[in-house]
């Protein structure tokens, strides 16, 4: 099962070093040295800096920051969305989730261009896919038939998408449905050793 976690609600952000066009940033105890136009991991940016002040972009506002004075920024976390965090399993990053409220396995695969299933969990899930429009499919082994469809509803832990492209293959493969970039191209992927992090944008 999928690790779901929301992003920190609040960050203490304090500025330690000013210099022209740089600043070194504390946010949370990680200190960073920014330049104008950068922004720190947690999305901090650097609008501007001088001996005396740094003006940061934070949760959409700009403030200024004098050396050594700390704000605490209160974020919402619907803003930053949730995050679904995966470990691999032989070096696949292998997931239960649902579509249509029906329970789905998935692998997750970047080189999917949509998430794809075969026609045994079409039928489970009661899609009608003979009735949509056939597309060819390139797989690894070569080239097949399959059928576009929309699901209504894909969630994976909190992170919920509504009407995704998915395509249903001939026969029994994938024997995992793939979960493609239909589903994840509205997501940040962020590797932080093999943990594998999906972050829902808004």
């Amino acid at each position: 099962m999928p690790v779901v976690v929301w992003a920190d609600a609040a960050l203490n952000i304090q500025v330690t070093g000013l210099f022209r066009d740089r600043a070194v940033v504390e946010i949370n105890g990680n200190r960073q040295l920014l330049q104008v136009g950068e922004s720190s991991k947690e999305g901090i940016k650097l609008i501007a800096a001088n001996s005396n002040v740094a003006t940061l972009l934070v949760n959409g506002k700009q403030q200024q920051f004098p050396l050594g004075m700390q704000i605490k920024s209160e974020f919402a976390a619907a803003e930053a969305g949730p995050i679904v965090s995966l470990w691999p399993t032989n070096g696949m990053y292998l997931t239960s989730g649902s579509i249509n409220d029906f329970s789905v396995d998935f692998l997750v695969d970047t080189g999917a261009s949509a998430i794809a299933m075969n026609a045994p969990t079409a039928e489970r899930l009661g899609l009608d896919y003979l009735q949509a429009p056939r597309v060819r499919i390139r797989t690894a082994s070569g080239q097949t038939t399959g059928y576009q469809v929309t699901l209504d509803k894909v969630q994976l832990g909190e992170i919920t998408r509504h009407q995704v492209v998915a395509v249903v293959v001939d026969g029994n493969s994938p024997e995992v449905a793939l979960l493609g970039m239909s589903f994840l191209k509205n997501l940040d992927l962020q590797r932080q050793g093999e943990r594998l992090d999906l972050i829902q944008k808004f």
